[in-house]
């Protein structure tokens, strides 16, 4: 297979991956209604370096994960509290912050950039799923498991979520007048789909016990 066509695989399984509303997605949103656009996409670049080394770390390790399913249990219930905890934090600052227009408040670019990298480290869900679309990819002839197709593979996915999360700050931005993009009701909106994520993890994990 082609190498141009590993990195679109790349690029469009992590695309979707990143499509539906979730924490990285919804902060980089934030991020650019509260500080402009610059500051979005720093934080989304931060965001796209770990996921091409969580994505580096699923490839190399797919079939390791494949083989031991109890290892992928322990992720899911590592993600699990991380959520919980995520979720705490949000709905807590939603209930407490009053709704106000206020002086945007200037941030380092290398801020955000970091704020992005780890907040993209704490999701660890990419690895568990990048590994098991790898093994997909490999047992339909795709790609393999060279070091060239993996690199790109990594590097399309990368992109694709780079150019997810930028979707995002666009659409965003365009109706940041709306009362729905307020931060309260951003922060509101990150508390309850990380809750709702939390759930799903919870039920997936007493299905298997």
């Amino acid at each position: 297979m082609s190498i141009t066509v590993i990195f679109f695989l790349g690029l469009f399984v992590a695309f979707v991956g990143v499509i539906p509303p979730g924490l990285l997605n919804m902060t980089a949103a934030r991020i650019s209604l509260k500080e402009g656009a610059a500051r979005g996409i720093m934080f989304s670049t931060g965001v796209c370096i770990v996921v091409y080394i969580q994505t580096y770390v699923a490839a190399i390790f797919a079939r390791y994960l494949s083989s031991h399913p109890d290892i992928v249990a322990i992720l899911k219930r590592v993600a699990f509290v991380i959520f919980v905890l995520i979720t705490v934090y949000f709905l807590m600052l939603a209930s407490k912050q009053k709704e106000q227009k206020q002086e945007t408040e200037i941030k380092s670019k290398h801020g955000r950039l970091l704020h992005g990298m780890l907040l993209s480290a704490l999701n660890i869900f990419p690895i568990p799923f990048q590994a098991y679309m790898t093994i997909t990819l490999v047992s339909f002839g795709w790609m393999n498991f060279e070091k060239l197709s993996i690199v790109t593979y990594v590097t399309g996915a990368a992109t694709g979520t780079f150019v997810m999360l930028y979707f995002y700050i666009f659409f965003f931005d365009k109706i940041k007048d709306r009362k729905f993009t307020s931060q309260k009701s951003m922060n509101l909106s990150i508390g309850i789909i990380t809750g709702l994520v939390a759930l799903v993890t919870f039920i997936t994990i007493l299905k298997e016990l």
